[in-house]
């Protein structure tokens, strides 16, 4: 798995609960020790949102206009389907949890 694809499913995971909008991804990631700028969110959302895997609207928050963006049905398929894979790998990498 890309660190791209990483990203991309951290976004999905995330727009599976709320819709989001890059700024909080942006917070979101940098817990995790992603030191993600808006050259590298926005594109990436972007990204998405042409694979139909997120839509957007756009609304106004404290006097200002935001994107929000909000997983698809390709989405929440996707965020299933590599979560499958990831329960795999680590099951491989970290040893079989049902043991």
């Amino acid at each position: 798995m890309k660190y791209r694809e990483f990203l991309m499913l951290h976004t999905l995971h995330h727009a599976a609960k709320n819709p989001i909008t890059g700024t909080f991804m942006m917070e979101e990631l940098r817990k995790h020790g992603y030191n993600i700028s808006p050259g590298t969110i926005y594109p990436l959302l972007h990204e998405m949102e042409e694979k139909n895997m997120l839509k957007s609207r756009w609304e106004i928050k404290n006097g200002k206009r935001v994107r929000i963006y909000e997983i698809t049905e390709k989405g929440r398929n996707a965020l299933e389907e590599s979560k499958k894979k990831v329960e795999e790998l680590c099951k491989e990498l970290l040893g079989d949890w049902d043991e």
